[in-house]
């Protein structure tokens, strides 16, 4: 899950500033940052940074604590002095510690250097195969903090970053509870959650963070499986047209995405330059859709070339030819082929750029939930 950005030139006061300081100043740069936050409760995530390396960069902002998996103290890490993180042995080496595991826990109000940039939280170096993974241990909010800058655009009106923060808070705890493995719940992708630490953090996202503090979206009183995207192109899709079985709370609805920059879009391909990208018909002569969705997607659709032809699904198509999503239609004028294509992401849940469009008109967060998530609640956790 992801929005691609078009950040208008009108940055605000900390965009300017606050962002510049960790691109340019590294390692220092941070401890101005730390001071500006508060707080958050403690449900704590396991979010995989770096998996199967060859050495991570590993440091703290402040003196961290080094302890092996069975809480014993190893040492200590000196402030602002990154190491390398490596396989050795059946474990982890850092420095003249090793272990099967190793937990770098800052003190105070330190954070963490991970691979190229700062996180929150600790770092827990773990053996896989023949690399070594970084697992960034931290709290739900202050995981939201980075999330919802790396999801949304930070310069929106706040009932749309917030509306955001709910769905990235109902998405990670039901990823951590329904799909985690027993080394990490999350990772940092778009097949879970757009995670870039520190770096994509904003005055207004926490705020955003902060104002919904431990609110997700329920049904029957369970977490959903609180789906997002950029834009549905006009009208979002019942789940089971999309992916797999019916959910009551992930059903269509007309979206309010239509001043989205990916609203519609086309892309245009030679014969010779789509033959290449598809593959295993020759030369291609037609792509006629075989089933879509009720709102257009395509589903699969047959590719016909000079030597045969075969079904591909609309995933694979829209890999294949790097599209914003699988609602397009294909046709041919002369040997050039032209995808005209709407919206972007699965099309599935909150449509960002929807959320945008009613916060404009002013419309609270909680109706921008209930309306993309139907029959769901908005629930504080704990009550």
């Amino acid at each position: 899950m992801s929005l691609k950005r078009n950040l208008p030139p009108q940055q605000t006061r900390y965009m300017k500033f606050i962002l510049p300081l960790f691109k340019n100043a590294g390692w220092l740069s941070v401890l101005l940052w730390v001071a500006f936050v508060a707080p958050a409760q403690a449900l704590e995530l396991r979010v995989a940074i770096k998996k199967g390396m060859s050495q991570i960069k590993v440091g703290s902002s402040t003196p961290a604590i080094v302890t092996d998996a069975g809480g014993r103290q190893l040492g200590t890490l000196a402030e602002l002095v990154p190491q390398n993180a490596q396989a050795g042995g059946r474990g982890v080496t850092l420095g003249q510690w090793q272990s099967n595991q190793l937990i770098i826990e800052p003190s105070g109000d330190g954070v963490v250097w991970i691979g190229d940039r700062w996180y929150r939280g600790r770092t827990r170096l773990i053996r896989q195969g023949k690399g070594v993974t970084a697992i960034n241990q931290v709290n739900l909010e202050k995981y939201l903090y980075s999330v919802v800058g790396g999801e949304a655009i930070p310069t929106w009106p706040q009932e749309a970053l917030k509306a955001q923060a709910v769905a990235a808070r109902t998405y990670a705890i039901y990823k951590s509870t329904a799909e985690s493995n027993r080394f990490y719940d999350l990772d940092t992708t778009t097949a879970t959650q757009v995670y870039k630490g520190m770096e994509s953090e904003y005055v207004s996202t926490l705020d955003a963070v902060n104002a919904t503090e431990g609110q997700v979206m329920t049904y029957n009183g369970k977490v959903i499986l609180a789906a997002f995207h950029a834009a549905s192109g006009g009208h979002t899709e019942n789940v089971e047209d999309v992916w797999t079985s019916p959910l009551p709370y992930l059903r269509g609805v007309v979206d309010y995405d239509q001043t989205a920059p990916v609203y519609q879009w086309t892309k245009n391909f030679s014969a010779s330059q789509l033959s290449k990208l598809i593959g295993g018909v020759g030369a291609i002569r037609s792509m006629i859709p075989e089933r879509m969705t009720p709102q257009g997607r395509i589903v699969t659709m047959r590719i016909v070339g000079s030597r045969g032809s075969k079904q591909l699904t609309g995933a694979q198509i829209r890999a294949s030819l790097k599209l914003r999503s699988t609602l397009f239609t294909v046709a041919n004028s002369g040997g050039t082929f032209s995808v005209a294509g709407k919206g972007s992401g699965h099309g599935l849940g909150l449509s960002q750029w929807g959320a945008y469009a009613l916060s404009e008109k002013n419309v609270p967060y909680s109706q921008i939930l209930s309306h993309y998530y139907q029959n769901a609640s908005l629930t504080q956790l704990g009550r």
